[in-house]
């Protein structure tokens, strides 16, 4: 049986709307029909309804990370690489009851600030010694029936780890996050897939984690995998400085290069952060037709730097959004930090602007609703037939928005928004 929903104003990428009603069909979860509000339909006076946000990035363990890393080391000298230490902590306490618990209570924030759809990057796979459990997929599987559990969109990009770097074998913080080798990852890789095929809401993909966390003939064997069965590629790169310095070493080239060498640069890969990427490496995620996925506000947290947003926009580079490591789940403040960045960097205003549009919010909202659903995998989010249902409603009288007229909306739900707006969510075309 299908809903219609008659909100006061439909935003999507036609603009607002008002008189409009939306059907949603739960059974098939997609949108079925929009048109002229008619007999029937659920009135939502003062409601904005418009498509979810995709956040193409998480590690939905770090939200219990929260306020532990804010203390100084001893040495003064905080990094990622601090960070990580406190990171493989955490890690290294996970069971799979805590493991579940931390995902429902991650995604049930992410669904009601906003967030419709979530790429899982998971990499904690095995017990703290390195030996997997009897079910070899079994935390994933745990943090699957999370996202379920909390009727938000996944796909679970399942991670390979093989080592520390260049020739050094996993630290003691590291090793359940390893196989032994890609071959046993692509096994566990297709189990995952199997396993989960038929359940509507969640799909896999493929992670290779890192240039450093895994060599040259593991990006290879996953990059033609990858290929054989059209699954997403999503990879840390160019993140920090020292993770180009140890590339450069090993293989002579930067870590996009080394993408692009072993066949693992394409349209269906994502790299993740590209803070550092050069005038070569943005070069070659244009040509590829890669997106780029930043997370600004873990990337601030972390002192990784900042996306070079204005340099990937001119060579039209797809950019999305993640919340990375959760320290706040804000999908309006990850979009229009992009923007920031780039006036920031190029101290002036409106400066990721498409020829023929009048200002940044359009191609914020497609970070939102195309570039972060393709690198997934998925169909972009918008209000047509056919289109997957899973909408947002925000509140139109909340002052952060209240009194704005309909052809300035748009715009300040992206600059002024953020969770409080969300009232309602659909997803699957349930609410």
């Amino acid at each position: 049986m299908t809903v219609l929903l008659a909100p006061e104003v439909v935003l999507d990428a036609d603009g607002p709307r008002r008189g409009l009603a939306v059907e949603l069909d739960p059974e098939a979860g997609v949108v079925t029909a929009v048109g002229p509000a008619r007999e029937g339909a659920v009135p939502m006076p003062g409601r904005v309804l418009m498509p979810g946000v995709t956040n193409a990035h998480s590690h939905a363990f770090q939200r219990d990370l929260r306020g532990v890393v804010e203390r100084a080391s001893p040495e003064g000298r905080d990094d990622f690489w601090s960070w990580r230490t406190a990171m493989y902590d955490l890690a290294g306490r996970l069971d799979p009851d805590a493991m579940e618990d931390v995902a429902r209570r991650t995604y049930r924030e992410m669904r009601a600030a906003g967030f419709t759809t979530v790429g899982e990057f998971h990499y904690v796979h095995h017990r703290p010694d390195g030996i997997p459990y009897e079910d070899p997929n079994a935390l994933a599987m745990r943090v699957i029936a999370a996202a379920e559990a909390e009727g938000i969109r996944i796909v679970l990009l399942l991670v390979a780890y093989a080592r520390a770097g260049a020739g050094r074998p996993p630290e003691p913080g590291q090793r359940r996050f390893c196989d032994p080798t890609v071959d046993a990852y692509l096994e566990r890789l297709e189990d995952l897939r199997r396993r989960v095929a038929g359940r509507p809401r969640v799909t896999v993909g493929a992670a290779p984690h890192s240039v450093r966390a895994v060599p040259r003939d593991w990006l290879e064997a996953i990059a033609a995998h990858c290929d054989r069965h059209a699954l997403p590629l999503h990879v840390h790169a160019c993140e920090q400085r020292r993770e180009i310095t140890e590339c450069v070493a090993e293989h002579g080239v930067r870590p996009v290069e080394l993408l692009h060498r072993t066949g693992a640069l394409g349209p269906r890969t994502a790299v993740v952060h590209g803070t550092h990427a050069d005038n070569t490496e943005m070069d070659l995620l244009a040509g590829s037709g890669a997106t780029v996925c930043a997370c600004p506000a873990t990337e601030a947290d972390l002192g990784d730097g900042y996306v070079p947003a204005e340099a990937l926009h001119r060579r039209g580079v797809p950019v999305c959004v993640g919340s990375d490591a959760n320290g706040r789940i804000d999908p309006f403040a990850e979009l229009r930090e992009l923007e920031l960045i780039a006036r920031r960097t190029a101290e002036r205003r409106n400066v990721l602007v498409t020829p023929g549009e009048a200002g940044p919010t359009p191609g914020l909202l497609r970070a939102a609703w195309v570039h972060g659903p393709r690198a997934l995998g998925l169909p972009e989010a918008r209000m047509a037939p056919g289109a997957p249902a899973a909408l947002i409603a925000l509140a139109l009288r909340h002052p952060r928005i209240a009194g704005v007229a309909d052809a300035h909306l748009a715009a300040a739900v992206v600059f002024a928004g953020g969770p409080e707006l969300v009232r309602e969510t659909w997803i699957g075309g349930r609410a």
